[in-house]
């Protein structure tokens, strides 16, 4: 293999990225496969560069995109010019580019809560399509650029497909803002009740859209069942979704590391890290990127990882309590047993988190368990509570789908905690 391997959690089936589109395994989708198939880049070390406030551009050996142009002779610089384009471009399409975010303290917030510890936020609010959903699809659209750069057998055709993704929101808009960017067409598949500002938004940015409606008695996400059959049609997986594609994941392990820096420099990890959890990529990639920091940084231990789910939708919740005294290892092959969609249409003012699935539930329960964490329900009268805390404790503008998190750490007693806040209020 010529270049960086991404290996199936499930079936140990390699993909060489030079050679061979990462997105689905190859594997999944047989005949009674129980087994769950996620493509994960393998770790392949590297440093973090200081004095590089582009995240793409300071935790780049971290990346098999950077790995994978070095495999084929590509250089540093051509690197920089990769990203150093798109992030112009950026600029260009929304007035914002992919910098490290803030990690603050919340004195307030904290005294509000009567916490004896500090409390944190990681602010991602004013990111690039105002969330972390960005950095997902950066990850997948580096290694698009660094495959035509390099003019790779596996660059064949690409620009003639359209991307494609499934979202009722932010993931929606990052990844318009991103297609746009590079100017490659994009399809997205949204619930006929999206928020209008988002509709807007996606059409200003030329988006094509398509309203899926759920079928009579369909417990599947009609949008992502639409979007998969795009995908086989042939359009790119432009997803957060690991299933879909393994790169998506890789992208955001750059917040994971950011947690990471922030942890160091202030003297420790705090108790417990809150992420809300929808299809499960923002907690599979940050305690992706929290243990692979570990390595480099004077972290002792890690926070617990305390993932956040809505009574109106809660699959992660219902699998990791049925994972109770299994391993992990035996669990991912037999999917089902643990991970189905939700019977009841979803519903909760956190709307971003209502996938039917969480479709990348395996990682994050080992990140979970590997750091003594847990999985938290909450209901509406806490996700209301915590996003009026954050409006009149904090001065960031995050939606209520972006203080979930919090809503976790209002039914527990943890006294030192951070929280990621993601999606700006519109």
């Amino acid at each position: 293999m010529s270049g960086p391997v991404f290996l199936c959690h499930g079936c140990a089936a390699m993909v060489d990225s030079a050679r061979d589109l990462p997105f689905a395994c190859p594997n999944a989708g047989g005949d009674n496969d129980d087994t769950d198939h996620v493509l994960v880049a393998a770790d392949g070390g590297g440093a973090f560069a200081e004095g590089q406030a582009d995240p793409f551009l300071r935790y780049r050996t971290m990346l098999s995109p950077y790995r994978l142009g070095c495999s084929l002779g590509l250089s540093d610089d051509v690197w920089a010019e990769i990203v150093g384009t798109l992030e112009d471009r950026l600029f260009a399409v929304e007035g914002r580019t992919f910098r490290v975010t803030p990690m603050t303290p919340q004195p307030a917030l904290a005294e509000a809560l009567a916490m004896s510890g500090r409390l944190w936020v990681k602010d991602e609010t004013g990111n690039v399509g105002g969330s972390h959903k960005g950095r997902h699809l950066m990850g997948v659209m580096l290694y698009l650029r660094i495959l035509e750069a390099s003019k790779q057998p596996a660059a064949t055709g690409l620009r003639s497909r359209r991307l494609a993704i499934a979202s009722c929101g932010n993931a929606a808009l990052a990844a318009a803002v991103i297609a746009r960017a590079a100017e490659w067409s994009i399809d997205v598949y949204i619930p006929r009740d999206a928020n209008n500002a988002v509709v807007k938004r996606l059409k200003d940015l030329g988006a094509a859209i398509t309203v899926c409606d759920r079928r009579p008695g369909e417990t599947t996400d009609p949008c992502v069942r639409s979007f998969r059959q795009a995908v086989r049609d042939g359009a790119i997986p432009f997803s957060v979704q690991g299933p879909d594609n393994g790169l998506a994941i890789e992208g955001a392990r750059t917040l994971g590391f950011e947690l990471a820096e922030s942890f160091a420099a202030g003297g420790g990890a705090p108790d417990a890290l809150f992420v809300q959890v929808g299809g499960g990529a923002l907690a599979s990639a940050v305690a992706q990127g929290l243990a692979m920091a570990r390595k480099l940084l004077p972290l002792p231990y890690l926070p617990r990882l305390m993932l956040v789910q809505t009574v109106g939708c809660a699959p992660f919740a219902r699998a990791w309590q049925r994972l109770s005294g299994v391993e992990l290892g035996d669990a991912v092959n037999c999917r089902s047993r643990f991970m189905w969609p939700w019977a009841s249409t979803p519903a909760s003012a956190a709307s971003g988190i209502l996938d039917d699935e969480t479709y990348d539930w395996w990682e994050a329960a080992k990140g979970a368990r590997e750091t003594g964490g847990d999985a938290l329900v909450v209901d509406e009268v806490a996700v209301a509570g915590a996003y009026e805390l954050a409006k009149t404790c904090t001065a960031i503008h995050a939606s209520t789908t972006g203080t979930a998190g919090l809503a976790g750490l209002l039914a527990t007693s943890s006294q030192s905690a951070a929280i990621i806040f993601s999606g700006s209020d519109m």
